[in-house]
């Protein structure tokens, strides 16, 4: 009976933890949105503790998480989540990253959207050397929002045109 106690007082801690490090690398798990003066709807992000914007999103209207990525030209895809989505891949094609050149697939998708934010019609690559759960999330659909950095947040905004097709 001890034992069991020890087990399940064990396994209640780790659950904190990682729940606790899930908040950390994620403090945008439940999108926080506003309506501005002018009527338009923003979204407000917090930094997380490595300096990087990490969100909770969808694509093709299923739940993934995102990492902003200003250096992406698309929005670049692991393996993992393209099976979960069902993509398809298309032709070949090279990305010059960081880390040397890399090859991945086409694709397309229907929706991107972060909170009320939506952006259709997006470009987008499956990306096999991405490893993890994590999309970037590329200029495909950075270049179609209106975003701005104040302190440790990024307010989004869909531009003008973006918001007459919502």
């Amino acid at each position: 009976m001890i034992f069991s106690a020890w087990l399940l007082g064990f396994a209640m801690l780790m659950l904190y933890f990682n729940y606790f490090l899930d908040k950390e690398q994620n403090p945008n798990q439940s999108v926080y949105s506003r309506v501005d003066e002018s009527g338009v709807t923003e979204v407000v992000l917090k930094r997380n503790r490595y300096g990087h914007y990490v969100t909770s999103g969808k694509m093709n209207g299923v739940d993934v998480r995102f990492l902003l990525d200003t250096g992406a030209s698309d929005v670049a895809i692991p393996v993992n989540v393209a099976n979960r989505l069902s993509l398809v891949r298309g032709p070949e094609k090279y990305y010059k990253t960081a880390n040397g050149t890399v090859k991945a697939y086409s694709t397309m998708l229907s929706s991107v959207s972060i909170g009320p934010i939506k952006v259709n019609n997006v470009r987008a690559s499956i990306n096999p050397g991405l490893k993890g759960r994590e999309v970037l999330l590329g200029m495909s659909v950075l270049k179609r929002i209106e975003f701005t950095q104040r302190g440790d947040n990024l307010i989004l905004r869909p531009l003008s045109n973006e918001r007459v097709r919502q």
